[in-house]
């Protein structure tokens, strides 16, 4: 097999390895909010565990990059390849990270439903988990229009994120609400807008790759 067909092999493994740890990251939230739902400590406890193996992938997917790169000699087109999976995989992650956050902050609200803080956080959790899960598949489709409809929808997050943000100021104004757990329901709120950002930087990153556009 040539030098050529082996570095597009393992090019195609590793775009592989950030799919698959795209996903591990989706189901990662969708069992969040499900255990949630369920009131399952022991699994949203579970989630924050498996975090660690979603940033030793990261690292795994980190290091084949550099490989590539010093091993291969790539053309212009497969650097920016392995330079947009290395920008992708560090959102990736850090969604990883917000997910662990989240977890930590619905513990402490001892898993109350989200809607007694704020009648759009549900809203909200429901169009990041859609944003990002279609941030991977434009990902994994190559779809360049898919990708752009992805930044345009970050909007909606914004605009849910403010609403959410008026609900928990005017409940802190009650002297009789519980100050701690609003705020922390401020601050999953800000890991959900977060989340979208990390998104549409997915989108921006695939765009790059295919185009060599940066937004």
């Amino acid at each position: 097999m040539s030098p050529r067909n082996v570095f597009e092999l393992e090019l195609a493994e590793l775009q592989g390895k950030i799919a698959g740890m795209s996903y591990m990251v989706e189901e990662a939230y969708e069992n969040l909010f499900r255990a949630l739902a369920k009131k399952e400590r022991e699994e949203i406890e579970e989630i924050q565990k498996n975090d660690r193996n979603i940033n030793d992938l990261n690292r795994e997917i980190e290091r084949q990059c550099l490989k590539l790169i010093t091993k291969q000699q790539p053309i212009a087109r497969d650097l920016r390849t392995i330079s947009s999976v290395l920008k992708m995989v560090s959102d990736i992650e850090r969604v990883g990270d917000n997910v662990s956050d989240m977890a930590e902050l619905l513990l402490r609200i001892n898993m109350q439903p989200l809607s007694i803080y704020s009648s759009h956080l549900e809203g909200m959790v429901t169009a990041t988990k859609e944003l990002f899960a279609n941030a991977v598949e434009a990902f994994v489709s190559n779809d360049l229009k898919a990708s752009r409809r992805v930044i345009a929808g970050d909007d909606v997050i914004d605009t849910l994120f403010n609403k959410v943000k008026n609900d928990i100021i005017e409940a802190l104004k009650d002297e009789h609400s519980n100050a701690d757990e609003y705020i922390d329901m401020m601050m999953l709120a800000k890991y959900l807008e977060k989340i979208g950002d990390h998104a549409v930087n997915v989108a921006e990153w695939q765009i790059f790759r295919e185009t060599g556009e940066i937004s």
